[in-house]
């Protein structure tokens, strides 16, 4: 339970996707904290906390977005009129924050990024680098998770401040394991999704060549999140003969992924673009070494006493990697602990949404006294 204080007054109108766990999560701190909450979605689902979810234009085409924006500003009144939202928050920039900056309340407006919102998106096209930045512009308050992203925002010369805001790792849930994997068995897990940008063809490229040169590490490949490439990525799996050592277990919860992370030796994480990743955080809470490609978020946070950072697509350079996590038992357990210390100290869920929350205070009641203020943000 957060340490500070509960303000009833607070009511947040949320656009953002409520079949995402992030979303979930998000919206279920916020309740923590004595907030109230509606969520208008394309993604109708239960959303924990929030007082009610409105579905608006379902589906995922990108016209639509657009065309959906006469509703959206008609369900925001509507919604205004009974809810009194006292605050709108735009989960991703590029579509929910498009909505939330042009539902017509006016009323504080709160944008978080993403990660391809701002990363990627804006360069497919001169129309999504004007959504970007028009939305942006019209923001009161930015968030997001990581400073490579900070930077790309500061490009678009927003008025409204902006802080990062991680989703963090829930450090009572994903913890330590008391043991390591099974006596004999050297597991590695991979938590990203099964689609072109997280790369676990590479993943199972290299754990071929890392179990053709370490037989005696009985090793084996636990792939959780599932995905668009489930068929390909079996296919690659039997070309190579690893039916046997490579277990996809698709999506989880967290009881089931918390147990997969633990019995594990190393997390890979090797994405061609990311924001801060959260599987990143929650590899690390639990005590293991990470090893993650090299981009400005994962040097972030997987710095050489934590892990190992290798080129992207580059499956020898993982394989070397994941040798070194074998080979050095003793090392590899010192950066699992090394990693658990810096998420206690610097990404716990906790600690970050009790951050987000003086974030909305401070936006909701901007005359509080400036040295009152000060000890409200930093304290």
């Amino acid at each position: 339970m957060s340490a500070t204080p509960p303000d009833v007054g607070t009511r947040i109108l949320f656009f953002a996707d409520a079949s995402s766990v992030h979303t979930r999560r998000w919206v279920a701190a916020v309740a923590e904290r004595g907030a109230e909450a509606i969520v208008i979605t394309r993604q109708p689902a239960e959303v924990p906390g929030a007082t009610e979810v409105i579905a608006i234009a379902p589906g995922s085409d990108k016209l639509t977005w657009f065309k959906a924006l006469p509703e959206v500003r008609r369900v925001a009144r509507e919604v205004a009129q009974r809810f009194q939202p006292t605050l709108v928050h735009g989960h991703y920039v590029t579509s929910y924050g498009l909505w939330a900056a042009m539902c017509g309340l006016k009323l504080p407006t709160v944008l978080t990024a993403w990660g391809s919102d701002i990363l990627v998106t804006p360069r497919d096209s001169r129309l999504m680098r004007l959504v970007v930045a028009w939305s942006l512009r019209h923001a009161d308050l930015i968030t997001a998770d990581s400073l490579d992203m900070i930077d790309e925002i500061a490009r678009y010369h927003p008025a409204a401040p902006c802080h990062q805001i991680l989703w963090g790792a829930d450090t009572d849930v994903f913890t330590p394991a008391d043991a390591a994997s099974e006596p004999g068995h050297f597991d590695i897990v991979s938590l990203r999704s099964w689609e072109p940008n997280y790369n676990i063809d590479t993943i199972v490229e290299a754990f071929a060549q890392f179990a053709a040169q370490r037989p005696q590490a009985r090793a084996r490949l636990h792939l959780l999140g599932g995905g668009s490439l489930s068929d390909a990525l079996h296919a690659q799996v039997a070309q190579l003969g690893l039916q046997d050592q490579v277990q996809f277990h698709g999506r989880v919860n967290d009881v089931q992924m918390v147990r997969a992370i633990q019995q594990s030796r190393v997390s890979v994480s090797v994405p061609t673009s990311d924001a801060t990743s959260v599987s990143v955080l929650e590899s690390m809470a639990c005590g293991l070494p990470v090893l993650a490609s090299d981009l400005p978020a994962n040097r972030q946070w997987v710095d050489e006493q934590g892990g190992w950072v290798v080129p992207v697509r580059d499956a020898q350079a993982l394989t070397q990697a994941l040798l070194l996590a074998h080979d050095h038992p003793a090392q590899s357990a010192q950066m699992g602990l090394h990693n658990r210390e810096r998420i206690e100290r610097d990404a716990s869920r906790r600690g970050q949404m009790d951050a987000m929350w003086r974030l909305y205070q401070r936006l909701l009641h901007p005359t509080v006294p400036r040295q009152q203020r000060k000890r409200a943000v930093t304290g």
